[in-house]
């Protein structure tokens, strides 16, 4: 066997490159949207990449699943429940897939997204056991996937596909699709973990089915522009523009709460608040519009290009992302508002109690 993974830091990913030194033949599972690494090693190294696998829809980054497989001739996989408007090779659980000398095992875990799978990896030779598993964004390492993009049945399905991948024995090294970014919570960074160490010391894994369930529906906010990036890796639309806009951290004006009263006179800014409808709802600036960063890039037509913008969040994090992307796709009058919706609620002076 010869593995590799590609560790992507802007983004917080991970995809990998799966090949039988034997038959020459290979698999990139979760490409990156820049396709270059993986022709580059194939080309390198002699391999002939046959298949392209996503583990699921991606919702924070585009996949470069369409592209690597034009320009190879591999067959594009998913799992026969991805709901996508492109032709794909159709997984099942439990099916087996030969790669020369290599089997990899599908297994079906839903939750994080309905299609999610696992890829069990075998290497006959050695062992007829997994040794390994891509464990996509259903279990990571110190955290398990968020499960609110996967319905209503989301985090009762990632309990069980989680409890799934803890059936395997200790020793098997799990490599997750992410090693930090905002599909997990606890997510500590490393590129990779084995399942004992997992069921010892994630977190996550010590709790009740109960407490799982209630935990599970305290997720962080939906990425920036995860409305297009998911239509485009959908296949129905294409927002590719969002990635480049996504790559420059643009230097946009900054203003803290204690400013703000006055820069506000001099400016007549729209008030863009860029959390989610929920936070939205229980408390906001006045006059503050709603467009959650999830959707921004396919709401930009309610934006004017021609006044100033104050960007606001909850404390000034979320919105600093927003205005760099508005920034990059051409919104020259952007400030963010450092503190956001916390700060300048706590700069407002308390309303007595009436008698």
């Amino acid at each position: 066997m010869y593995f590799k993974q590609f560790l992507h830091d802007d983004l917080g990913c991970s995809s990998y490159f799966v090949a039988s030194r034997a038959s020459r033949e290979a698999v990139v599972v979760d490409p990156a949207y820049d396709i270059r690494p993986y022709l580059e090693l194939a080309e390198e190294r002699g391999y002939q990449i046959r298949l392209v696998i996503d583990t699921h829809l991606h919702a924070d980054h585009l996949s470069g699943n369409r592209k690597l497989a034009a320009a190879t001739g591999a067959e594009l996989c998913l799992h026969e429940s991805a709901d996508v408007v492109f032709p794909f090779r159709q997984l099942r659980d439990g099916e087996e897939i030969h790669l020369g000398t290599l089997l990899l095992r599908i297994a079906h875990t839903p939750g994080h997204r309905p299609e999610s799978i696992s890829i069990e990896l075998i290497n006959p030779p050695r062992s007829p056991e997994p040794s390994m598993v891509l464990s996509g964004d259903t279990l990571f390492v110190g955290d398990v996937g968020r499960p609110d993009f996967g319905g209503a049945e989301g985090a009762r399905q990632q309990h069980q596909s989680v409890q799934r991948l803890l059936g395997l024995h200790d020793y098997v090294e799990v490599f997750p699709a992410h090693f930090e970014g905002f599909c997990g919570k606890g997510m500590c960074g490393r590129p990779s973990t084995t399942i004992g160490f997992e069921r010892r010391f994630n977190p996550v894994l010590q709790l009740s089915e109960t407490d799982f369930l209630q935990m599970a529906s305290e997720v962080p906010a939906r990425p920036l522009n995860m409305t297009a990036i998911l239509d485009t890796n959908r296949g129905a639309a294409d927002y590719a523009w969002v990635r480049a806009s996504h790559e420059h951290d643009a230097e946009v004006q900054r203003i803290g709460v204690q400013e703000m009263p006055s820069w506000m006179v001099a400016h007549d800014p729209m008030i863009v608040d860029v959390r989610e409808p929920s936070e939205y709802a229980a408390a906001r600036i006045p006059g503050a519009v709603s467009i959650p960063q999830a959707d921004l890039a396919t709401r930009l037509d309610e934006i004017p290009r021609d006044r100033e913008l104050l960007i606001v969040c909850a404390s000034g994090m979320r919105s600093l992302r927003a205005a760099q992307f508005l920034h990059a796709v051409g919104y020259e009058r952007v400030t963010n508002l450092d503190g956001g919706t916390n700060g300048w609620l706590a700069s407002q002076p308390s309303v007595p109690a009436s008698a």
